[in-house]
């Protein structure tokens, strides 16, 4: 099942400094996150969007298992990869916002300073 925003015309830049995986992982994200990819919506097999794409399947595979592992797709072996309800990524990211709310408040930080140790998190990404 193809979608006309994924992949479209979009490629990946080799000439950045971010991966070329990161930047898939960015992209479908961004396409869940705007409803464009929508929860159930079957990915591309692997070796047909590397094909696509012009690149290597490792990369589209890294991309997808970093997905599934932060709960933005699910894989079902021969039932392919697809976008996961929203409803279990924003338990998973609750969860572990009040685990490091309540670690940051048991070490006497106050809001501000979780949210800049949060910020600088981020940034190292």
């Amino acid at each position: 099942m193809s979608h006309p925003d994924f992949p479209g015309r979009w490629r990946p830049n080799a000439e950045l400094a971010t991966p070329l995986f990161e930047q898939l992982r960015r992209r479908i994200i961004g396409l869940a996150d705007d409803g464009a990819l929508p929860a159930g919506h079957r990915l591309p097999p692997v070796r047909a969007l590397a094909t696509e794409l012009g690149v290597a399947p490792h990369t589209v595979a890294r991309a997808y298992r970093e997905l599934e592992e932060a709960g933005v797709v699910v894989t079902a072996g021969r039932a392919g990869t697809s976008i996961a309800p929203r409803g279990a990524r924003e338990e998973e990211l609750a969860a572990a916002a009040a685990a490091f709310a309540s670690a940051a408040h048991a070490r006497g930080c106050t809001l501000g300073e979780a949210v800049e140790l949060l910020t600088a998190a981020y940034a190292r990404l």
